[in-house]
């Protein structure tokens, strides 16, 4: 899970827990918005945590040659 499925689940779950005043029958709404913000949260800090220092180690070296570049201008004719 990224990063921009986590802050969906939260965002989506707050919706659901402190904007939504609906009543299902055999559901709490509230509960099952908590739910998605502690997944959409344990899915950001594992992220962070365990794919965030790898993603950082992903980075190529500087390049160690040098690469010379001549340009060569031809006199304009007369």
């Amino acid at each position: 899970m990224g990063i921009g499925a986590s802050i969906f689940l939260i965002a989506v779950g707050a919706i659901l827990t402190f904007a939504l005043e609906r009543d299902v029958s055999g559901l709490d709404v509230d509960v099952i918005g908590i739910i998605l913000m502690l997944a959409g949260a344990l899915g950001l800090f594992m992220f962070m945590v365990v794919w965030g220092p790898q993603a950082r180690r992903r980075t190529l070296p500087p390049p160690t040659d040098v690469v010379e570049e001549r340009r060569v201008y031809e006199d304009p004719p007369l």
